[in-house]
């Protein structure tokens, strides 16, 4: 038996005997991701338990250093660590925009101070992180941000306006791209990391048609923030800022993709029986289809990144990709519940209709750059086709 498959035989042990039973379940609400935090809040005993036993064998992050809070999995056991997960059907254990952005960042173009001070507290869930990117007049076109940072010495003074940060009410730091030279669009553009107790910080939520929201504004009023909490260069935030959204659009790829992907004809039939209308069963057979596809095509630039083959606009065939199709998942089901699709909570009985959730997935080919910006992307870096 080779190194590998032991490793596999173990690891399936592992899960079996320690993930909670009702921790091998697609989450559904948001009470079933746990993002940890200063003050963490668990939706269960369950979720709490699964949590620290995963974090304990560093396998929030498996292949982080364990100087860092992981395991130093090398890529093979960690391929096999997420195919067992998947295979028994295991939540995350830890939902972390620290681990899925802004660790990429800090492994790249921070100081050996900072990741000693952060990447262990985000591996271990002690601290909880929001993006503070797009302004009210900065959106897709992010270097035409106004939010400033000015240069008083001792420490920058921070003053401006963020719009669409996640969970902003809840994060313990936020990490900000802020303009540090306005006479230049790209190269004045820097990344500050701020602890939200800051005085000069406030939130507001954003409430969306779906009835909840995870959206902010963010406001910055004379906000002193300490020089060491710059990361990378100063005014060269944007190859950080551009780095940070290459994993951003490969994590939304794979979360809207699915990597705990049910065959949606299957999923359908579970709970209505057969589709008996031909049309519609076909649509369901076809976007069964693009799924595989997109699956197929996930695992191809992963091979791609590993080789250091990886075209950097793939982020953006994965990000336009899962983002219709998480779309088009809504509007199907949609069509098969019919007035079942009205209830509210249907959701909560079991039914896959979740008439919230279709509202929501409205808001896919939006957050993380427009599905036509990402077409611009593809089309000028990847078709290389002429600009309009």
């Amino acid at each position: 038996m080779s190194d590998i498959e032991q490793f596999r035989i173990e690891t399936r042990a592992w899960l079996e005997a320690n993930c909670p039973p009702s921790m091998r379940a697609r989450a559904v609400e948001e009470s079933d991701h746990f993002w940890g935090g200063r003050t963490p809040a668990f939706a269960s005993d369950d979720q709490k338990i699964w949590f620290e036993r995963m974090a304990e064998r560093g396998w929030t992050v498996p292949r982080w250093p364990a100087e860092y809070g992981g395991a130093a999995l090398p890529e093979q056991e960690a391929a096999v660590l997420r195919e067992e997960m998947h295979a028994l059907g295991c939540r995350l254990p830890l939902s972390s925009m620290g681990i899925w952005m802004l660790s990429h960042a800090l492994f790249r173009y921070g100081t050996p101070e900072q990741k000693q001070r952060f990447l262990p507290d985000i591996a271990k869930g002690r601290i909880r992180w929001a993006q503070g990117y797009s302004e009210p007049g900065a959106g897709s076109d992010l270097v035409s941000l106004q939010c400033r940072a000015e240069d008083r010495g001792d420490h920058w003074l921070v003053n401006g306006q963020k719009i669409w940060t996640s969970y902003a009410d809840k994060a313990d730091w936020i990490f900000c791209l802020v303009r540090t030279d306005p006479a230049d669009r790209y190269r004045g553009i820097s990344v500050l990391m701020m602890d939200m107790r800051t005085p000069g910080i406030s939130t507001r939520p954003i409430r969306l048609i779906s009835g909840a929201s995870p959206f902010c504004e963010t406001f910055f009023d004379d906000v002193k923030v300490p020089k060491d909490q710059l990361l990378g260069e100063l005014n060269r935030g944007w190859d950080v800022a551009k780095h940070i959204l290459l994993h951003e659009r490969e994590t939304i790829g794979e979360l809207l993709g699915g990597s705990d992907y049910q065959a949606l004809g299957t999923a359908l039939a579970e709970h209505w029986g057969p589709i008996h209308d031909p049309i519609l069963r076909a649509r369901v057979a076809l976007f069964d289809v693009d799924a595989l596809a997109f699956a197929a095509m996930s695992e191809k630039f992963a091979e791609e990144a590993k080789t250091g083959r990886a075209h950097p606009a793939q982020a953006s065939m994965m990000k336009y990709a899962s983002s219709e199709l998480g779309k088009a998942r809504y509007e199907l089901i949609m069509a098969v519940a019919g007035s079942e699709g009205l209830v509210r909570n249907a959701a909560a009985n079991g039914s896959p209709a979740d008439p919230r959730q279709w509202l929501r997935s409205k808001g896919y080919s939006i957050e993380g750059g427009t599905s036509e910006v990402q077409l611009n992307v593809i089309a000028k870096r990847i078709l290389d086709l002429p600009a309009a």
